[in-house]
């Protein structure tokens, strides 16, 4: 049915006003709609399968003929004297429909990617002939591979390129080859080394080896295999074992981020303004493409400063004969390029080279081998150009286009056949990489098809973007088919999964998370606004004041002076920054003028108080100046935007910062239970969900300033293609990791302001 009634009013869901279908969906939820007829609780249905509709919470009601009542040019309405949206205040009365009872922004049912080939059961090109007993045998154990990976399989002399598309099979052809390589060129497994890129992709291979041994024997155990970390410091603790002892590892960011911030106040950075993290970031890029703190030409005061950091920070290791991973790989190539003997040792040790996830390695990583592989030339990469997504780490997809030129004389074998994904998801992800220009030229055939189509959906909202997967995800899970962990949820940054993390949350669904997730409202600029908040309901908060302090351009060495001043002058901790002694004129001036504000912030909805903190409490000269020292993926005016957002949702800021604190204690919670969790739905960035694969998957806002990100559109716009191209390349990522279904959503508005489809989508319509 199309009509309910609202706080004593009839609404009709054709000539309500778009952004309030959230609104009007939570009312259901907390039991404040009811039937025109019967008088009974209806709710909103918000989802993908059927149109917005209100229906009864119980079931058994039919109203068999119902007329659908609405108020001719009524308006929604509202328990208070004005209508709050996108943090604005609309006097009560206003009408928010369109005139003539259309809607400007009416609701849009989701649309199929249609414009795709026809499902044909293709094979790939490659073709093979040296049919032979060791692939008879892998028949009879149930191993079949087409003739692209046999070709891969048995091309085992100088180096080969191995173009595995998405969903390919490279592992089965990586770990096929090494038995054939043993088990039927009777190659000593010693000399074989295997490199993958994860811990856990190394014991992938080690279980699959077993799969070709025979019953009793151990052929594979001498296989030299793990990542390139774990490989090289080997050698290092072999060859060095005092200098490189594990009890001197740096193991972990917050052990450099607390040596930094030591160093950060020596040359005045403040430790809870200053971005640390991305410090550390760039130091590891500069260290893994061979940039030592000499050679950095940098362009920026951030930088400068990053550089500042990264000298102090190679002379304290030096200092205290410490180390950290990406030591680990210029200790090994320094080692092995400095000493010719020794290398020679492990050129006649190790004659094959494996690699896997090759579209993943870095100038280091690569020069390294380039010196371990340069006797014999018997190298074999696997790798995609079209998963390049690490450039920030230093990964480049130029190390599979250039292989050749590396060297000269390898072969290209090109995987083309995708055994994961259906016809719908392969077609569709074919054609948005298609526009990349620095690419390889491929295209994956899908194996299978399921007649379903890639979905693009049209929430208004984060908010609403939320609900609607998660109306979803309960009708698929109430029909039985699917079970919670054959869905996943990716998302370009962690900031953008606040709203589907708090909508599972209230959910009752089992979800887990990636690991580094952190939740939202513990980001630094949102900390900080909802400390003036919070200060707003209690001026002796004294955690709320450290949070403030930054955008109040004051030390935390003032802290403990406020604390002092409002024990001795008994007084509130605001009330102690007008009595501050040690500051600068202009502080003292913009700390009298806001301190009756935080009186004023408690008595308005969390949207106005977050007005008057930007505009009249200086937050917003606060950004300015922090200009781009905030990571330039996830920039503090960003923040602000996402954080009115969900504040649009609450009355009151203590109903907010019950609702916040609430959220912040879950997240935690899910971060410790997540790895307990084997069946449940699965929240992760795309970068983080790159080698996963899931049934179902919905990819959120897919928009131009989300995906692609902001960065690479001023890149672009600067005539720069790299960052650009590798946006489309994580897109192509995300599409690939759907096996049966694929979700995308489109919003109509993404941080209170209009949004507009993805150029990646619009591209292929």
């Amino acid at each position: 049915m199309k009509s309910a009634v609202w706080n004593n009013r009839k609404i009709h869901i054709d000539n309500m006003a778009r952004e309030l279908y959230q609104e009007v969906f939570d009312a259901g939820i907390n039991n404040k709609l009811s039937c025109p007829i019967c008088g009974e609780n209806v709710k909103l249905y918000l989802g993908l399968q059927q149109d917005p509709h209100f229906y009864h919470v119980d079931k058994s009601i039919y109203h068999k003929e119902q007329k659908e009542v609405f108020a001719e040019n009524g308006t929604p309405p509202t328990e208070t004297d004005y209508i709050e949206r996108n943090g604005f205040r609309y006097p009560k009365g206003k009408k928010i429909i369109a005139e003539n009872n259309h809607p400007i922004n009416k609701w849009k049912p989701p649309t199929a990617l249609s414009r795709l080939p026809i499902f044909m059961k293709e094979h790939s090109n490659e073709t093979f002939n040296n049919i032979n007993v060791f692939f008879d045998r892998l028949v009879k154990k149930k191993i079949i591979l087409d003739p692209a990976q046999q070709k891969a399989v048995s091309t085992v002399e100088g180096p080969l390129l191995v173009l595995a598309g998405a969903g390919s099979g490279k592992t089965r052809v990586l770990t096929t080859r090494v038995a054939y390589m043993v088990q039927e060129c009777k190659i000593d497994p010693k000399s074989i080394m295997l490199i993958t890129f994860t811990a856990k992709a190394a014991n992938e291979m080690k279980e699959r080896l077993r799969l070709y041994d025979e019953p009793g024997s151990h052929t594979f155990a001498n296989l030299l295999s793990g990542t390139f970390h774990s490989i090289f410091y080997r050698i290092l603790q072999h060859h060095q074992p005092s200098k490189w002892n594990g009890d001197n590892l740096i193991k972990w960011d917050w052990q450099k981020e607390q040596f930094l911030k030591q160093t950060g106040r020596s040359i005045g950075l403040d430790e809870k303004d200053f971005p640390f993290d991305q410090a550390i970031q760039m130091i590891g890029f500069w260290k893994n493409n061979m940039v030592k703190p000499n050679m950095v030409q940098a362009s920026t005061k951030l930088e400068e400063q990053f550089v500042t950091l990264y000298q102090s920070y190679e002379t304290w290791k030096n200092e205290k004969d410490m180390f950290d991973f990406d030591d680990m790989l210029l200790g090994c190539y320094e080692l092995l390029s400095e000493n010719p003997a020794l290398l020679s040792k492990y050129q006649d040790r190790f004659q094959y080279y494996l690699i896997d996830e090759f579209q993943d390695i870095n100038k280091l990583q690569f020069e390294t081998m380039k010196l371990l592989v340069k006797k014999n030339g018997n190298i074999c990469v696997v790798g995609d150009d079209d998963q390049s997504i690490y450039a920030f780490r230093g990964s480049s997809p130029d190390y599979i286009m250039n292989f050749q030129q590396d060297f000269s004389t390898a072969s290209i074998v090109t995987l083309s056949e995708n055994y994961r994904s259906t016809h719908g998801v392969v077609a569709a992800a074919n054609q948005v990489i298609a526009k990349n220009n620095s690419r390889r030229i491929k295209k994956m055939v899908a194996q299978r098809d399921n007649k379903q189509l890639p979905l693009l959906f049209y929430p208004y909202d984060e908010e609403e973007e939320a609900t609607i997967i998660v109306q979803d995800l309960k009708q698929k899970l109430e029909d039985g088919i699917s079970k919670p962990s054959d869905f996943a949820i990716l998302y370009r940054t962690h900031s953008a999964a606040r709203a589907i993390f708090e909508r599972l949350s209230q959910s009752g669904l089992p979800f887990k998370l990636d690991q580094d997730y952190e939740s939202f409202y513990k980001r630094r600029v949102v900390k900080a606004v909802l400390g003036f908040m919070r200060l707003g309901i209690d001026d002796n908060n004294v955690y709320a004041l450290s949070d403030i302090f930054p955008a109040l351009f004051l030390k935390q060495s003032n802290l403990q002076d406020a604390k002092a001043i409002s024990i001795l002058q008994d007084c509130s901790l605001i009330e102690s920054l007008g009595k501050l002694t040690n500051v600068q004129p202009f502080q003292v001036k913009k700390i009298k003028r806001i301190l009756p504000l935080f009186k004023a912030i408690n008595k308005v909805t969390p949207s106005v108080a977050i007005e008057i903190i930007e505009k009249d409490m200086g937050f917003d000269d606060y950004i300015k100046k922090r200009g781009n020292e905030g990571n330039i993926l996830e920039k503090g005016s960003d923040d602000i935007r996402d954080l009115k957002v969900v504040a649009r949702k609450f009355k009151s800021i203590t109903e907010f910062l019950i609702h916040v604190d609430d959220m912040i204690a879950k997240s935690d919670e899910m971060k410790k239970l997540s790895k307990q969790y084997s069946n449940a739905i699965h929240l992760s960035t795309i970068h983080r969900s790159k080698g996963l694969e899931y049934q179902n998957v919905y990819v959120l806002c897919t928009v131009d300033g989300s995906l692609p990100h902001d960065f690479s559109l001023e890149s672009y716009r600067s005539g720069e293609m790299e960052a650009l191209e590798e946006e489309r390349r994580l897109l192509y990522v995300a599409m690939t990791r759907a096996k049966e279904t694929l979700h995308l959503s489109i919003p109509e508005t993404r941080r209170g302001k209009k949004a507009y489809m993805s150029r990646f989508i619009k591209d292929i319509l």
